[in-house]
């Protein structure tokens, strides 16, 4: 009995982890941004963005979220907006 129960435990715990390992939510992502103004910065609490859209000066860096997607404008170093929205 209690080595069906360890198993079970085991399960339960490998499940929970998997759980973990998805994709943050939007919420999540912008908790982790909050206050965050330069490119860099945002990179070290972020990681790499899913797509990065270059137009001069100007970019885009989208991540993606369990429920849509968060998207930050940077001019330059700075990071000017933050925006989430649904994935379409």
């Amino acid at each position: 009995m209690a080595k069906f129960l360890l198993k079970r435990m085991v399960f339960i715990g490998v499940l929970l982890a998997a759980a973990a390992c998805g994709e943050p939510s939007k919420g999540d992502i912008l908790e982790k941004a909050k206050g965050i103004t330069a490119k860099t910065e945002l990179a070290k609490a972020l990681g790499k963005p899913d797509d990065i859209n270059k137009l001069g000066p100007i970019e885009t860096w989208t991540y993606k979220a369990s429920n849509g997607e968060v998207v930050f404008l940077i001019t330059g170093e700075t990071v000017a907006l933050q925006a989430a929205g649904s994935s379409q």
